[in-house]
């Protein structure tokens, strides 16, 4: 199983979420193309009454054993239900600056 599918089937489980989208950008990042860059989009009602950093720390927490494993980066963007009625779609990631493609 990659480790897009175990990301999505960990928050999948922990969250029941509305919507989830788990995308591999480690092909926009310096090196080689790995499983090591990923954005995540994941609403949930389980976020009601968090605020962002309480969010992010139960996301990380269950992605522990992926980091151990390699997983350097999560670009997170979590949302209620009526947060996301609102935004409708996560922002667009950054271009990398970093490793083979600095200037």
């Amino acid at each position: 199983m990659s480790r897009q599918a175990r990301l999505h089937s960990v928050l999948q489980q922990a969250f029941n979420p509305d919507f989830l989208v788990v995308e591999n950008e480690s092909h926009n990042h310096g090196g080689p193309a790995t499983e090591s860059h990923y954005k995540v989009t994941l609403v949930s009602a389980a976020f009601v009454g968090l605020r962002a950093v309480a969010r992010h720390q139960k996301v990380y927490a269950l992605t522990q054993t992926e980091m151990a494993q390699g997983l350097h980066a999560l670009a997170l963007h979590v949302y209620t239900p009526e947060e996301w009625a609102q935004v409708g779609a996560a922002p667009a990631s950054p271009a990398c600056m970093g490793g083979s493609k600095h200037d």
